[in-house]
């Protein structure tokens, strides 16, 4: 590895300023330090040094989120050939290596246009402004297909990643300038633009001929959910609701739902490295999850149909709350920044999150807009938790 590192750096000249390859700067140097350590360091000054840079940063949030994706991939493949044969009641684990590579099949596709299309922005705009390639798209590129649906056709991803890249992230200045999570905002797009292929009864399942099975449902948890809010519910009661998705098969994942968010056991895993790792915020988190299950109980309260009376626990583990409290609210870029309004932010957050879920039957999934909501409310929260904190330390130097 050391002779290949030798390499580059001896080819880096030709890349810099006043060299033959000068514009190709960006593409070479943002390959070359995500492959190796950077040449150049600080030569004054006091300054930490710290093997893990950004890159490396992001490079570990996808590690967490591997769990995610090989369970999705799994469960995609599974949920295809139940719907290839229109029995629902085939066992989970049974012919495993032919699931995951139907699974495969349909995932791999969405994480290739994601990140080619987002990508190709990025060198775009990194050749155009002379700046080195952004590192955030890393894991915003991992993140657009696990959060879609396995239906989704590919030329609405590419669309709804060049639209997020561009307005949502290269406007503002790129990474760490955004004010909007990347990823929830290419959901949110194809929602409101294609909403037919991002909710109905087969938003879990692939475009192929074989799918196309008359008499068999495919709608998801929450799908189902919300349909007690309808006049011709698909169960007769929450009973026969919560049999067929019961919680521990919900919390194992052996339900239908978007690409990556159905497993909280992987999702756990992956919240377990992004905390160990310092790169995640258990504040969030923890105060996110118990947001939405303060707000379960209290719309249990209220009582009403079988959808306001569901328990307070399931909410947590359908649906992509328990995703979007580990990697989605946690983002850095577009989170709280203060300890105090981590938890302020997770808190009203995961309580949104319930409350747009229950109560508008028309998008039983209110994840994305409660994450989206608190982005943008996330200064305004820090400011007001700094402005407090100069007050008291203020009153408490006249006091002295």
């Amino acid at each position: 590895m050391k002779f290949l590192e030798n390499i580059v750096h001896k080819m880096e000249p030709k890349f810099a300023k006043g060299g033959k390859l000068e514009k190709w700067h960006p593409i070479f140097e943002s390959f070359a330090t995500l492959a190796f350590t950077p040449a150049h360091v600080t030569s004054k000054g006091t300054h930490i040094r710290d093997g893990v840079d950004l890159k490396r940063t992001m490079i570990m949030v996808i590690v967490a989120m591997i769990p995610c994706l090989l369970f999705g991939i799994y469960n995609t493949g599974h949920w295809e050939m139940v719907a290839a044969a229109g029995d629902r009641s085939l066992d989970f684990w049974s012919n495993g290596g032919e699931k995951f590579l139907l699974g495969l099949a349909v995932v791999l596709p969405l994480i290739i246009v994601s990140y080619g299309v987002g990508l190709t922005i990025e060198f775009i705009f990194g050749m155009k402004n002379g700046h080195s390639l952004h590192e955030g798209f890393l894991v915003s590129g991992m993140l657009i297909p696990l959060i879609m649906p396995a239906d989704v056709p590919l030329w609405m991803v590419g669309v709804a990643t060049a639209f997020a890249v561009i307005i949502g992230k290269e406007i503002f200045g790129g990474t760490g300038m955004n004010i909007l999570n990347v990823a929830l905002l290419t959901r949110a797009f194809l929602f409101f633009a294609y909403p037919t292929s991002m909710s109905g009864d087969k938003v879990w399942m692939a475009g192929t001929e074989n799918t196309a099975v008359d008499g068999f449902t495919g709608s998801t948890a929450l799908g189902d959910l919300a349909s007690f809010m309808s006049e011709k519910p698909v169960f007769e009661n929450l009973a026969e609701y919560t049999n067929n998705y019961s919680f521990m098969d919900s919390l194992m994942g052996y339900i239908p739902g978007s690409i990556g968010e159905t497993s909280v056991i992987a999702i756990l895993i992956g919240a377990l490295i992004l905390i160990a790792t310092g790169i995640g915020s258990l504040r969030i988190m923890a105060s996110f999850t118990i947001g939405g299950y303060l707000m379960g109980l209290m719309l249990n309260g209220i009582g009403g149909n079988d959808f306001l009376m569901l328990p307070a626990h399931f909410h947590l583990v359908i649906g992509g709350f328990a995703f979007g409290a580990v990697f989605m609210a946690t983002d850095p870029v577009t989170a709280s920044q203060t300890a105090t309004g981590k938890i302020l932010y997770g808190l009203i957050g995961g309580m949104l999150a319930i409350l747009i879920r229950v109560l508008n039957p028309a998008y039983p999934e209110g994840v994305m807009l409660a994450i989206l909501f608190m982005n943008v409310m996330a200064p305004i929260i820090d400011h007001y938790v700094v402005q407090s904190n100069i007050k008291r330390r203020l009153k408490r130097l006249k006091t002295t």
